[in-house]
């Protein structure tokens, strides 16, 4: 997490795709087509930078002079940056409800990401699965297990004792 936010560029880019193969507990889930039609919604989006073509941009074409003067608007800008309380408040949330990162995932991505920034002190706290590693999960996530068993069993020694 650099000090600049966003540090990288970004898009908008919405599809639907079935992951639900390997993405829900290998494949458990399945998505239901029958609760179509899917809809995405943007209310009062506004999208504020420089218009690229892709094809351009990665055969290099794009002149980067082109964009520069709202770069730099865009960079003047309060959002741009975040403060130190913002950046230690995102430290926080991530070390309290982050259970897996993609750009940790060095199995699926043995290259990070371009948009990755590795952090080495948070790199120690996942497996190369990109999940946490063993009783780092955040206490909120962890399953009560027994819950049940404890209830079935006091139902049933008060029975036993009833019935004696």
């Amino acid at each position: 997490m650099g000090s600049d936010y966003p540090s990288k560029p970004m898009s908008l880019y919405a599809t639907i795709w079935d992951a639900s193969s390997w993405a829900t507990a290998g494949g458990r889930y399945k998505v239901k087509y029958e609760f179509e039609p899917y809809v995405s919604e943007f209310t009062d989006f506004v999208l504020d930078g420089c218009a690229v073509d892709p094809i351009e941009q990665v055969a290099g074409t794009t002149s980067s002079s082109d964009c520069n003067a709202k770069k730099e608007e865009i960079e003047n800008k309060e959002f741009s940056q975040i403060t130190p309380r913002g950046q230690k408040a995102m430290k926080w949330f991530r070390e309290k409800y982050m259970y897996y990162s993609y750009c940790y995932d060095t199995l699926r991505y043995p290259v990070p990401p371009p948009e990755c920034v590795i952090v080495a002190s948070e790199q120690e706290r996942f497996k190369e699965t990109g999940r946490l590693k063993f009783g780092s999960i955040p206490k909120r996530q962890r399953r009560r297990r027994g819950r049940g068993r404890k209830q079935i069993n006091n139902v049933e020694s008060k029975e036993l004792q009833a019935n004696m």
